[in-house]
């Protein structure tokens, strides 16, 4: 059945972010549509349906409704500023049901249902939105993985074929090359020759021995926006035979992080550029491969050249080519480089591995980097208020898939009343980022994700609490926040009552604030008594009290 889907907004569609854009440890799985830099604009339901779920949290999506459709697909409204109708009323008392401003309650069929163009909310900036836009995507219900709202009805205006700026080369195995750098890749910026057809600058001529791959830095703009998008296929073709092609068609969240496998992550965190791997490295489980055997690996033949072409394909089927010559290095240009004293220890990524030394244990499960790895784990210099020594274990660009278990020991003094403020940290740019973790026998254990420099610190500060617009009278006004500051670990819970009853309040970590709105539970004329409690991750509390007036 054709879903039939109408535009959520009721102004010209323009695209800030589009489907399979390749973003921070995940594709992006919908379209950021533009709201004219705006908070409020109506968002309609883009077909009847009934709403399937309700999400609300400070981070991700933020605010978001899920409406099920009877064509068999989700469509998805995200970083909204509000529900309406209907909706809002059934999330107001969903949250003072739970006592919660977190919620993420799904609904039974037509338990709510909806109208096309029924306005369901308001477009906001919600969660980890970091500009006023909506967040709108389409899924197939059965497996929840996301589609291209272009192909379901979004018309967006897109003449601009895709762009590349630079190609990277990639030794394969231990005996293969690639030159300038022989030792790693090497990279090459490109330049446009015609309308849609690039080389690369100065008509360079890569050198390779072995088996090699490549990666391309290219990315599409819509007609009516500079926004940087994402591209829908890559073809590679040497000497005129495909040897890798790429169609991000769907996403898959299970398998979301395997983005970092499909980029070079470790130029994405250097230097911010987003190569997409036109092959596959070892450990990567993402379906967006063609049926090539052994896709993007390509062996050159000493002293011949090869002709090599990369397609790339936007979702309106713009094409733009990169050609280039690949030359085959004989057997007298390979140098033998001198010995080197080893990285760390080489991780298989297949296997589990523990590293153990004094003061640390670091265990990672099987498949948890997307291909063998050198990882060296050494003692530096630790902060002041460091309560254990610091650890660099491999470094910020090496990628992780799974979760690592990271445990210190704490070899500074700590009353026994504090151990449970304890928590992990890592240094970025010398600045602590809390990690979390649990104190036992003498060590602080975590989870980790993302490998660099790790340190135990203590928290023992409560969070800074600053009311705004919380006057004495409060007749006619809408709302009141508190600025919510805390220096380490992070805001975890709150809880506010108003006369001995809890009310909502919403927190927004973008400024630091907590909001409450008057509500149908709240909004009584007389003299009032609130009571707010905040406490950070580590379990530091603070209060504020006020009267007033409304």
């Amino acid at each position: 059945t054709s879903p039939g889907f109408v535009h959520p907004l009721g102004i010209p569609v323009e695209v800030s972010g589009n489907f399979m854009e390749l973003r921070t440890n995940h594709f992006h799985s919908g379209l950021d549509l533009k709201t004219n830099g705006r908070i409020g604009l109506p968002v309609k339901a883009t077909a009847d349906g009934w709403v399937s779920r309700i999400k609300i949290s400070p981070w991700g999506y933020g605010k978001a409704v899920y409406i099920d459709h009877p064509s068999g697909y989700t469509t998805v409204y995200g970083h909204l500023d509000r529900l309406a109708g209907r909706l809002a009323d059934t999330l107001l008392t969903l949250q003072y049901t739970a006592r919660s401003f977190s919620v993420d309650h799904h609904f039974k069929r037509n338990e709510l249902p909806v109208a096309q163009g029924e306005v369901i909310a308001f477009s906001g900036n919600t969660g980890g939105s970091s500009a006023p836009h909506l967040h709108y995507e389409v899924r197939r219900t059965s497996d929840q993985h996301a589609l291209d709202p272009e192909a379901y009805g979004l018309k967006t205006m897109d003449r601009v074929p895709p762009t590349f700026t630079g190609l990277r080369l990639y030794p394969l195995d231990s005996t293969s090359r690639t030159a300038p750098y022989p030792a790693g890749s090497a990279g090459f910026p490109a330049t446009e020759q015609t309308d849609s057809t690039f080389v690369l600058k100065d008509s360079a001529t890569p050198l390779a021995f072995g088996t090699v791959g490549l990666a391309v830095n290219t990315f599409d703009r819509y007609s009516n926006s500079t926004n940087i998008c994402g591209i829908r296929k890559l073809v590679v073709r040497v000497d005129g035979r495909t040897v890798c092609s790429i169609g991000l068609n769907e996403v898959d969240f299970g398998v979301q992080r395997y983005v970092n496998a499909y980029t070079d992550y470790g130029l994405f965190k250097q230097k911010g550029m987003h190569y997409n791997r036109c092959y596959k490295l070892p450990n990567n489980r993402l379906d967006v491969y063609g049926g090539e055997a052994s896709p993007g690996r390509i062996t050159v033949v000493p002293g011949r050249d090869h002709a090599v072409e990369v397609e790339a394909t936007d979702a309106s089927g713009n094409r733009s080519t990169l050609r280039f010559t690949l030359r085959g290095a004989t057997a007298t240009e390979a140098r033998q480089w001198p010995k080197a004293p080893a990285q760390g220890r080489l991780v298989p990524f297949d296997r589990s591995q523990v590293i153990e030394e004094a003061g640390i244990r670091f265990s990672l499960p099987p498949n948890s980097l997307y291909e063998d790895t050198y990882i060296q784990v050494s003692r530096k210099q630790a902060p002041a208020q460091a309560r254990s020594p610091l650890f660099e274990i491999g470094d910020e660009t090496i990628p992780l898939n799974l979760s690592a278990e990271l445990s210190l020991e704490v070899t500074e003094p700590v009353a026994p009343a504090h151990t449970g403020n304890l928590l992990l940290v890592r240094l970025v740019k010398g600045k602590p980022v809390a990690e979390g973790g649990t104190w036992a026998a003498g060590r602080v254990t975590a989870g980790i994700r993302t490998l660099g420099s790790y340190t135990v610190m203590l928290d023992t500060t409560p969070p800074v609490l600053t009311p705004i617009g919380l006057a004495p009278a409060m007749r006619g006004r809408r709302s009141f926040k508190v600025r919510v500051q805390d220096d380490l670990s992070g805001v975890d819970q709150w809880h506010a009552r108003l006369d001995g009853k809890w009310i909502l309040m919403e927190y927004e970590p973008k400024s630091h604030t907590l909001v409450h709105s008057f509500d149908r539970y709240s909004d009584t004329p007389g003299e009032h008594r609130f009571e707010l409690e905040v406490s950070d991750e580590r379990g530091n509390r603070s209060r504020l009290t006020r009267s007033f007036t409304r």
